[in-house]
């Protein structure tokens, strides 16, 4: 009977240390000598890195609330009610207190005469001033005060040698969820979608990585914790994560921020035309009356037609109009690669087009225009 004792006691008091080394209140190396021994899951090398990815990469990563002033539509004297709204945003410059995060996360109180707040991953809480945004990007930059010593930026990882399958992770704020981490996978490139305003991004990374309202403006990160993307936007018929995400590359970003830092807003090139693309490659649809592409002897589809001195209307010439074949000496097919070559060249330099009156099979010609950036 009492060996009988002794033995429930021993396992009572192993139960109570095991129990007490779980809890975290006595060391597992203390436990005394022919205790149970304590299980502990095995992490394999992936699980460690994407555990160590996080802790060096989440506290750059801030929660942003916008407050932002809409008028009662139901209201009988015009009374204004504040909305907040929440997103991401990710510190890139600690010395500087930028932080970058989309337009659309803080568009509402820039309209309304609004304010931006950012909370740290340390809790401490702020306001926050606009450096500048580019609705052609939907990337804004801000700038905090502050900043705690000791946090560092998320460093740049180069986003045009990304490739179809590459393991990704996003962290965000979705439905105010603080700094939650998903992974994924690239999923495609060079995607294009249009923005409720109406602009045209261009070059999007997407991903499958859940990504849901909350997450935009915070960052995607490679297997190595590099950043290169902003989580944008999501494709769903819902509203929540469907598998289909969307990030800005960050190398687009890095091309603008040293100008949208310095001055606001980011200029580009504007060659006074309108393109259309067609079974032959882009002709120039219409010119800009005066503009550089008029100036410069481009010859339109549509040219206008006008009596005494007002428009009546756009007289069409195939025939006569230019097909645009080479931009600085490379063959171009879409509108969207004359965009894009024109935006390459250094500014102050002309664009040298080669074009074909009439089609592809017309006769060719070479002129340079210099666009007007604005």
């Amino acid at each position: 009977m009492r060996k009988s004792h002794q033995s429930l006691t021993r396992h009572v008091s192993e139960l109570v240390m095991v129990c007490l080394v779980l809890l975290g209140i006595v060391d597992a190396k203390a436990a005394p000598t022919g205790s149970a021994p304590v299980s502990v899951a095995t992490r394999t090398e992936d699980e460690q890195k994407t555990i160590d990815l996080y802790k060096r990469a989440n506290g750059s990563v801030v929660f942003i609330t916008t407050r932002s002033y809409v008028a009662d539509p139901f209201a009988f004297f015009d009374e204004v009610k504040p909305q907040e709204g929440t997103g991401t945003g990710t510190v890139i410059d600690v010395q500087r207190g930028i932080v970058i995060t989309n337009l659309h996360v803080i568009e509402s109180a820039l309209q309304s005469g609004g304010s931006v707040e950012i909370m740290l991953s340390t809790g401490l809480s702020s306001k926050a001033s606009l450096i500048g945004y580019d609705p052609e990007s939907d990337i804004a930059a801000l700038r905090v005060k502050d900043l705690p010593k000791g946090m560092v930026g998320i460093p740049y990882g180069d986003s045009s040698n990304l490739e179809v399958g590459q393991r990704v992770l996003a962290i965000g704020n979705p439905f105010g969820l603080y700094r939650s981490l998903t992974a994924g996978i690239v999923s495609s490139l060079e995607r294009t979608m249009k923005t409720p305003r109406g602009a045209v991004l261009k070059d999007l990374i997407q991903t499958d990585a859940a990504i849901n309202p909350g997450n935009s403006g915070g960052p995607l990160l490679d297997s190595d914790g590099r950043l290169i993307g902003i989580n944008t936007a999501i494709l769903s018929q819902s509203g929540d994560s469907a598998g289909v995400g969307f990030a800005v590359p960050i190398n687009s970003i890095k091309r603008i921020l040293p100008e949208l830092i310095a001055t606001g807003k980011v200029r580009r090139p504007r060659m006074g035309w309108q393109l259309v693309d067609t079974d032959q490659g882009p002709m120039v649809l219409r010119v800009q009356a005066d503009g550089v592409a008029e100036k410069g002897g481009i010859k339109p589809i549509e040219k206008v037609f006008s009596s005494g001195g007002f428009v009546r209307g756009f007289r069409r010439d195939i025939e006569g109009a230019d097909l645009v074949y080479k931009v600085n000496g490379e063959r171009v097919r879409t509108r969207d690669e004359i965009e894009d070559a024109i935006r390459k060249t250094e500014r102050s330099q002309p664009v040298r087009l080669t074009l074909r009156t009439g089609g592809i099979y017309g006769g060719e010609r070479e002129v340079s225009i210099v666009p007007v950036w604005e």
